[in-house]
């Protein structure tokens, strides 16, 4: 495993992390959630990424258990709060009192007693910044969480954020996630350059755009339930990438993955590491061999000829 600051924190996580989003509490069962976490960890992985709105707080238990057991110091563990949680109208957001009572909730669920990086899973236009970093500064100052992140935050809000904390002397953010992967590499633009600007890293989630890009998918048409595609409890967010346009540029990326003698994952997730911008790539997995599949991107270096023809074959798109 390899490891990379998270900003300009002296926090180093692993270049691969292993997320929760759809998988446990949900598609996973407990048992194999166990297993893949232990997986996990022994390949060097020490950042486990979840949230609490994952399957309304399943995930985050589930996570809770499979951690069980493992040295608490040797875990970068990071959730997030902002989608409701229930129809309580303060139950939602970025407000003080949904900041507080969503750290002390994911504790219970996560069975520890602090968390390393909690995360703002998306703007709140309702609440004013001050109030929001100022609670995160608190619960930092009070030990229940010891850095914090955004998710999904545009590059002007990124900016703003990062100088009212210097301008109030509160605790900056240390990261942000977004998705980034070869079909959408919209935050090349201005998110990772301003987030660089400002001292922050990025957590990447979906870089294998939901298992598109491993090249399983050779048809838009799947009903395997077995595949994310195939299961309606999770494919909601699949559908956009099973295109044929997309299809034939992930018929592309096969030819090159050949050509090197490397898996379109791998080739896919090496793209996404490339960029120093990035910190870690977040993945998820069904299977110890599926994670062991990912984890096996460590380490590989794309030859700057193959990653001039990724970026054709996968322009840009604001």
């Amino acid at each position: 495993m390899q490891y990379r600051a998270l900003g300009r924190s002296g926090l180093k996580v692993s270049t691969i992390s292993l997320g929760s989003w759809l998988t446990f509490g949900n598609s996973v069962d407990q048992a194999m959630t166990e297993r893949i976490v232990r997986r996990a960890f022994e390949r060097g992985v020490n950042l486990f990424d979840t949230a609490d709105v994952y399957a309304r707080g399943a995930a985050e238990e589930a996570l809770g258990k499979a951690i069980a057991g493992i040295d608490r110091r040797r875990l970068v563990l990071a959730t997030k709060c902002f989608f409701p949680m229930s129809d309580d109208v303060n139950d939602k957001g970025l407000s003080r009192k949904h900041i507080h009572e969503s750290v002390h909730a994911s504790l219970r669920r996560l069975r520890t007693d602090y968390v390393d990086l909690f995360q703002c899973h998306r703007p709140d236009p309702e609440t004013p910044v001050l109030e929001t970093v100022s609670a995160l500064d608190d619960l930092i100052r009070q030990g229940k969480i010891l850095y914090w992140g955004v998710s999904m935050w545009p590059a002007s809000l990124i900016r703003h954020t990062t100088e009212l904390c210097d301008a109030q002397g509160l605790h900056r953010p240390i990261s942000n996630q977004p998705p980034y992967n070869l079909l959408e590499r919209g935050i090349e633009h201005d998110v990772i350059p301003e987030s660089s600007t400002c001292g922050l890293a990025q957590i990447v989630y979906s870089p294998l755009a939901q298992g598109v890009l491993t090249g399983k998918y050779t048809s838009a048409a799947t009903t395997d339930v077995k595949v994310r595609a195939g299961n309606p409890k999770i494919n909601q967010f699949i559908t956009k990438w099973l295109t044929k346009e997309t299809l034939k540029q992930v018929d592309e990326l096969k030819a090159i993955a050949r050509s090197l003698s490397l898996t379109p994952a791998q080739v896919a997730l090496a793209f996404v590491l490339h960029n120093p911008g990035v910190a870690s790539a977040i993945v998820g997995a069904t299977s110890e061999a599926q994670l062991d599949e990912n984890l096996s991107a460590v380490g590989v270096t794309l030859p700057a000829e193959t990653l001039g023809t990724l970026q054709k074959a996968f322009p840009t798109r604001r």
